[in-house]
Formats: C-alpha cells, structure tokens, sequence
C-alpha cells in the first residue's frame, strides 16, 4: 500500500511539474491521431469497386489500342507496301487500268492468268495450268535445269530435284515465278506483261500475236512474300481517280 502511495505521489508531481509544451506536445499527439483515424476512414470509404478498376482498366486498354492503331496508319502511309501499291496504281491509272486483286495462297500466278483469260471469253483452269506448265518444264529440261538450284544451298539441281521441282509445281501451291510464267506464254501461246514499281513492265512472250495477259508483281503487299494479281480496265466511276 505504501508503495502505491509512493507512486501516485510521483505521478502527481510529475504532472505538477509539466510545462505548456509538454501538454501542447502530447495534444498534438492525440490530436494528430484522431486526424489519422479520420482520413483513414475516409480512404477507405473512397476506395474504388472492383467493377470500377474493370472500367478504368478497360478504357485505358482502348485507349492504348487506338493510339496504336493511328501509329499505325501513319506507318503505313510511308511504308513500303503503301509506296508500292501507289506506285502501280498510277502506272496501271495512266493506261486506264486497276488492280484486281485475286487470293494470296500459293496459286496467285495461275489465279489471275485464268482470270484474264475468262476476260478474253477463254476458258480455263487452274489445275490443268499447273499440269501443262509442270509439262513444258520436262519437255524443255535441257534448257531449264541449268538454271536451278537449291534455295538453301545454292547447289545445282540434279535429276531428282528437278523431278521433284516438276511435282509440286503440277500438285501443290507452290508460288509460280519468271520460269513459270515463260512456260505458261508457251503453253496459252498469250504474250504476259508483267507491271511492277521499279521497274519497266516485263513482257514475255512477245513474239506470239494474241492479246497479251497483263498482270501486277507486287513484292511488299503481304509479308509472306511475293505475289500477282490480275490486271483489269478502270471502271468508268473510278476515272476520276487517275
């Protein structure tokens, strides 16, 4: 008991002897925290829903998209399929002429040589384009094998690569190149212009008399490589646009 008397009598006099910064200090503390307290409960009571972060995080992300999307399109106009395909365009335009654009799967060279055919009222048909042009190659081996060589390697091919050059050419959709189209001005007796963006139209062919088949070579349309499309006459709504 004495002992408790003994601190009560400190605790009194320590308080007896406070000064006024003592009380402002320990004021302020319990003033401070009570403000804490406070904003605490007001940040919680602000918090954003789940629902609400969806939103904002879903316009943020349309927002990054559409930006790229301009991005984009600027690129695009200094790109080199834009400069290539406005290139042809106005090649094409001053003989009152348009691209018309045929699949890009393998087969784009034997697609739109069959599409100025028909334009011509003759017939024709892919798959036996493929059989006759694969056809002219063995006939013409001798002349032709000298030629090839293996992509990868760079070595000549030998009898069993030509053969086998020979087969995909008539069975799959291998891309038809210079060769093929030599073969096929043989084959539909039709001289074949070919219109590009750097260069002169190349005409092979030109000693048959029929009515050339004129079509686009466009090396950057599609970054899976090289392609053809058919070329058409300008429709009179578009003239303008020469």
């Amino acid at each position: 008991l004495d002992a408790k008397h003994e601190q009560e009598l400190k605790d009194f006099k320590a308080q007896q002897n406070d000064t006024p910064d003592n009380v402002a200090e320990r004021v302020s503390t319990i003033s401070l925290d009570n403000t804490n307290d406070a904003t605490s409960n007001e940040t919680k009571a602000k918090k954003p829903s789940k629902a609400q972060k969806r939103r904002e995080k879903k316009e943020a992300e349309n927002k990054a998209r559409e930006a790229n999307i301009a991005e984009q399109e600027v690129a695009n106009l200094s790109g080199a399929r834009h400069i290539e395909a406005q290139k042809i365009k106005e090649i094409l335009g001053r003989r009152g002429l348009t691209v018309f654009s045929v699949p890009s799967d393998g087969n784009c060279l034997y697609t739109a040589l069959v599409d100025q055919l028909s334009r011509q009222g003759i017939e024709a048909d892919m798959s036996d384009m493929r059989k006759k042009t694969a056809a002219y190659i063995r006939a013409n081996k001798d002349d032709i094998m000298p030629f090839l060589c293996d992509h990868n390697t760079g070595e000549p091919y030998d009898d069993e690569a030509f053969e086998k050059y020979c087969s995909d050419t008539e069975n799959t959709p291998a891309w038809g190149g210079q060769l093929e189209i030599k073969a096929l001005s043989n084959v539909l007796d039709h001289p074949i212009e070919i219109v590009q963006a750097d260069s002169p139209p190349l005409v092979i062919g030109e000693d048959t008399k029929n009515t050339p088949l004129i079509l686009s070579y466009h090396r950057h349309i599609y970054s899976l490589g090289e392609h053809y499309n058919s070329v058409i006459e300008k429709p009179e709504e578009d003239e303008e646009d020469t």
